[in-house]
């Protein structure tokens, strides 16, 4: 059998030894090891390949079919936990894995973590990375699910919705495109339909002085700004040039 790393880079994999390590790890035998590699280079994500992420110190496992948490969603996990006080009410929108709120369930003293996703895949795996931490996974669609009675008490808000413009989504990588589900990844016309509708939620659901976070792209920043301010929330943005990512910071200053 080729060498692992000469497989992978024959199918593209840029970081083939690191890969290569990984899987090795990850497989119990020469079998499975075998049949793992094929996965990869047949452009399965390795995360799907192993069944899991590592994530802001973490290990969060990820199901075939749920998006897998990007490395720049850490400036969002850790931005949420630096906003969050000991024993904070906090809400995981459009959660996919849950990775933010295992991270807050993990990083805040005493957190009280919700999570909700629209995608069944996607709770079925999030409650295995929330729940055991002590958190609660819901399925629906953005606020429904929650329970009523966090209604105007949330202190921090994480929404990862998706910002891909619906014209960019056949553009993305093949891992993505052919491995995610669309409804993680298109976000419409613009790609702030979804951001809109949390938007006009978050005024009710949030706290006075609550914060709702979420990650867009560096040119959609004014128009993702307008569309919380549309609904009473200040916005702020905040970029780390090291993992790409630029985030909003809203916070509710008004009654809705």
């Amino acid at each position: 059998m080729p060498d692992v790393v000469t497989r992978l880079r024959a199918a593209g994999c840029v970081f083939a030894e690191e890969e290569a390590d990984l899987l090795r790890s990850a497989a119990a035998g020469p079998a499975e090891l075998d049949a793992m590699v094929e996965r990869r280079a047949a452009g399965l994500p390795l995360e799907h390949v192993v069944g899991w992420a590592a994530f802001a110190g973490l290990r969060i496992e990820v199901d075939g079919g749920v998006f897998v948490p990007r490395r720049r969603t850490e400036f969002l996990a850790g931005r949420a936990v630096a906003l969050a006080r000991p024993g904070a009410l906090c809400v995981d929108l459009c959660c996919g894995t849950g990775a933010a709120a295992a991270v807050l369930l993990a990083s805040v003293e005493g957190a009280e973590v919700h999570a909700a996703d629209i995608e069944p895949a996607a709770v079925r795996c999030a409650r295995r990375n929330v729940e055991p931490r002590g958190g609660r996974v819901y399925e629906g669609d953005l606020f429904d699910p929650l329970p009523a009675e966090l209604r105007g008490r949330i202190e921090v808000l994480v929404a990862n919705v998706p910002y891909v413009p619906s014209g960019d989504v056949p553009l993305l990588p093949p891992e993505a495109r052919d491995h995610e589900p669309l409804v993680a990844l298109d976000g419409g016309a613009d790609g702030l339909d979804v951001l809109r509708r949390v938007a006009r939620g978050a005024a009710e659901w949030l706290a006075p002085g609550g914060h709702l976070l979420f990650e867009t792209s560096e040119r959609q920043t004014d128009a993702a700004v307008a569309a919380v301010a549309a609904h009473g929330l200040a916005a702020r943005v905040l970029e780390d040039e090291d993992l790409y990512a630029t985030i909003v910071v809203a916070t509710r200053t008004a009654a809705p």
